[in-house]
């Protein structure tokens, strides 16, 4: 088993969750700045040309990473990162799924719209510049909703760490860098934010 790995938030994620679960697991690095990602001898293992991507010993090729990590819990035997229960295990898919949706993909297509634009402009299909103010709004708008949820709550999904939350730390990290820095004034989600910048896992996964 091989993890295809690189700079950005997503391969973060899985780091740090390779970090939590203590697994070894072999890397290898793919130059995405270089534009490694979208050639061929990449793109032929995933034709998304998405990093990172795990390559499993039968060969499969599995991208996406909360089926990354989905996976590399439940084939480690399954623990409350994901869930053990059914009930567990969809609170966390629910919350990957909102955070994922309202907060990720609106920071992350914001960032390719004007920071990120010279280098994914010629890689794939951006909205437009003009777009991108509303984007990083409507991020911004779910965080303050988010804000709201976590009231009273040590993690996303109540007093349990998971990958939502993992999730979530990754792209604010992200986003303090390129222009979206977290508001402070969201005292629930910055709370979060510094519970899980000292976890061990954190340092130990950059």
């Amino acid at each position: 088993m091989k993890l295809l790995q690189s700079i950005g938030p997503n391969p973060r994620v899985v780091k740090i969750f390779i970090t939590e679960r203590g697994l070894d697991v072999e890397r290898q690095e793919v130059d995405l700045m270089g534009g490694e990602n979208r050639q061929e001898s990449y793109t032929t293992l995933n034709p998304a040309g998405q990093l990172p991507a795990l390559i499993l010993d039968s060969g499969l090729v599995i991208s996406e990473i909360t089926a990354i990590c989905e996976y590399l819990d439940e084939s480690n035997g399954s623990t409350m990162l994901i869930g053990v229960t059914p009930e567990e295990k969809a609170e966390v898919r629910m919350w990957v799924r909102r955070l994922d949706l309202g907060i990720c993909e609106t920071m992350a297509n914001g960032f390719r719209a004007t920071e990120g634009r010279p280098l994914f402009e010629n890689r794939m299909k951006l909205v437009s510049p003009d777009a991108a103010a509303d984007l990083k709004a409507l991020s911004k708008d779910k965080l303050e909703w988010l804000d709201k949820q976590l009231a009273g709550k040590q993690f996303v999904c109540g007093d349990r760490f998971t990958l939502a939350d993992i999730m979530l730390y990754a792209f604010l990290e992200f986003g303090g860098t390129v222009g979206q820095p977290l508001d402070e004034s969201l005292t629930n989600v910055k709370g979060l934010y510094d519970r899980i910048a000292e976890r061990p896992s954190i340092a130990a996964s950059v």
